[in-house]
């Protein structure tokens, strides 16, 4: 695109932001609520735009935003742009930071985009020690720091840190900005300088870091068209290989929630006519969420599932909001009565979350779960839920109705989307995604306020935290669940029982809870945990095999940390051993309630499945 003119060669992305609240309008464009998944996730996605043969050159430039703390847009009057996010040392080091660092010094990401909100009182952009201190200093950004579109201007005119326009520029350079996404700076930073307010050395600095930018994406080396990428135009766009990689990302992204009596996969030898029901049943750029491209072509999935069986297609409510007075409930019952089997294909769409607009719900929107339940009433055979959003939903009604066999989570599954369904549906693909976030009950929007940023439960309360991390209460589904068509069996889960940290005299003669994770004893205390995976049943399939730890309960440590996880692909009867390293103060420190990283002594234990192995983490000499 760049090379005729389409694009430039700067993607500010990805949004990295760690999920902490179902409500939040950009759910969308994030990854989850797992901040060890996040950081995988986002250096990932940075080495794929940016496909670094050395640290020098670029493909794209990245960008890994909304550093930090950033995830209320609009919630009950509350915007993110005044909004002051308090946030403990404890949670920011355990919970906000590790996924940025991640896209920092494991992605090398060519630039990071301060947020809109403060934190603890000083906007993101105005923040010295998290500029330059931290991604200047501590994770050594090999690139330049660029605010939010008109942050600047926020922070001046909407939030009111400073006095002037110029001292606005002045803050935000000398905290290490070295962009402005705006015009803010253009109009204020010259007066800033002459006022003495900014340095020259500052300006320079800046400058510097966007040219090196600029260089290592080759704009001084002459003519792009003779350099690398550049034979690439238009045509290597909608190839077929690619179209197919967008039909194969959507079926892995689909998660099988509920599956009873193994009604999917459904046979279209067996099955006569499906009614297609819902207002996302045959929906185009819904499916494609923002920031979005254009896509090569749609596969609605109405059109996906008719390419294979008879349907009968209702809308049922004439949009995702689903008012009263466009429930058409006649229409889609129906279908229902008529069909062999029923698929409902509900969920949101950007009129319900998006940037700018958080829920203040978490059940299905309008009457949607009324159309749900009343057509499943009327169904001559089972019924299967489709889920089309990227938040979840309290859709315990649908769990617990015997008439509704199935529920899929398909998310925003993109152009193919509805092919992918199909695929998945009539068996051709077996479904192994698994949910990158908790879905909560309706109770967790009434009680707890979006804009209370801790993590952590507090029991005196009743506040019951947040995140599988932390979360007290019970969910509808919980973060990483998922069924497949097939069976899995763990089994031989093995670790070491006893693991001795080189401390010297230190904690061998009073007691420790927990000692430093930064220590020169961490060098290199590494170990192996491994678990054999068998598929016991009859069809071929996927499994992400997750592994968690759970520390001692001190410091308020998490219930239990996702540290690492691989997916295997498996025939029937076939086992596979998987093996995971574990660097000891890397994977297992936790943060004290200073923000420091420690390492808890005592039992800890791993999970996998179903299996449980503790282990002792003891000093030594």
């Amino acid at each position: 695109m760049y090379n005729v003119g389409k694009a430039g060669l700067t993607f500010w992305s990805p949004t990295m932001n760690l999920l902490r609240d179902p409500r939040w309008g950009r759910t969308l464009e994030t990854p989850g609520e797992d901040p060890y998944l996040i950081g995988k996730y986002a250096s990932g996605y940075v080495r794929g735009l940016q496909q670094l043969d050395d640290k020098d050159r670029l493909k794209v430039a990245a960008c890994c935003k909304h550093y930090t703390a950033y995830d209320v847009d609009n919630w009950r009057g509350v915007e993110r742009y005044k909004f002051n996010a308090i946030v403990t040392k404890q949670d920011m080091e355990d919970t906000f930071q590790p996924a940025f660092k991640s896209c920092v010094t494991e992605g090398n990401v060519a630039s990071v985009m301060c947020s809109y909100n403060q934190v603890n009182g000083t906007p993101t952009c105005a923040d010295k020690n998290l500029l330059s201190g931290v991604l200047r200093d501590q994770w050594k950004l090999n690139g330049y720091i660029v605010s939010d579109c008109d942050s600047v201007d926020v922070l001046f005119n909407a939030q009111r840190y400073t006095k002037s326009p110029e001292e606005a520029a002045a803050v935000t350079i000398n905290a290490g900005l070295d962009l402005d996404c705006g015009v803010f700076l253009a109009n204020h930073t010259l007066k800033a300088i002459q006022t003495g307010l900014v340095k020259e050395v500052e300006i320079d600095r800046a400058v510097t870091q966007n040219f090196v930018v600029l260089m290592r994406l080759g704009f001084f080396d002459g003519d792009p068209r003779k350099q690398r990428y550049g034979s690439l135009g238009p045509k290597d766009v909608c190839t077929p290989a690619h179209q197919e990689l967008a039909r194969e990302a959507a079926r892995q992204g689909i998660v099988l929630l509920k599956n009873d009596n193994n009604l999917l996969p459904l046979s279209t030898k067996t099955i006569k006519s499906v009614a297609v029901i819902g207002p996302q049943a045959n929906v185009t750029h819904d499916m494609i969420g923002n920031y979005e491209g254009i896509p090569c072509s749609y596969i609605t999935p109405l059109q996906g599932l008719s390419e294979h069986v008879n349907t009968i297609y209702a809308k049922g409510c004439a949009s995702v909001l689903c008012p009263p007075e466009n429930l058409h409930l006649d229409d889609a019952k129906n279908a229902a009565a008529q069909a062999d089997i029923t698929i409902l294909i509900v969920g949101a769409n950007r009129s319900v979350e998006e940037e700018s607009r958080d829920r203040v719900s978490l059940l299905l929107p309008g009457q949607q779960a009324t159309l749900v339940c009343e057509v499943a009433n009327a169904s001559k055979g089972p019924v299967v839920l489709v889920i089309m959003s990227a938040g979840g939903f309290d859709i315990s009604f649908a769990k617990s109705n015997d008439k509704i066999s199935s529920i899929l989570w398909i998310g925003y599954p993109g152009q193919h989307g509805g092919a992918a369904l199909a695929d998945v549906i009539f068996g051709w693909y077996n479904p192994s995604g698994r949910l990158p976030i908790t879905w909560y009950p309706e109770s967790f929007s009434e009680n707890i306020l979006m804009t209370d940023m801790r993590m952590r439960p507090d029991p005196s309360t009743g506040y019951p935290g947040r995140t599988y991390r932390f979360y007290t209460g019970t969910p509808i589904y919980p973060f990483g669940y998922g069924l497949s068509y097939t069976t899995f069996e763990y089994s031989h889960l093995k670790a070491p029982g006893l693991v001795n940290i080189p401390t010297g005299t230190a904690c061998l003669f009073k007691h420790c809870q927990s000692i430093s994770a930064t220590g020169s004893y961490c060098n290199g205390i590494s170990f192996q945990v491994s678990v054999r995976v068998k598929n016991t049943g009859t069809r071929p399939g996927a499994k992400s095999v997750l592994l968690y730890f759970t520390p001692p309960h001190v410091h308020n440590a998490p219930r239990r940390q996702l540290i690492d996880f691989e997916k295997v692909y498996l025939e029937p009867w076939e086992a596979k051993d998987v093996v995971f390293k574990v660097d000891v103060c890397k994977d297992l420190s936790i943060a004290d309630e200073e923000g420091e990283r420690k390492l808890a002594l005592g039992i800890h234990s791993f999970q996998i499945g179903n299996l449980q192995k503790y282990f002792v983490l003891k000093p030594s000499l």
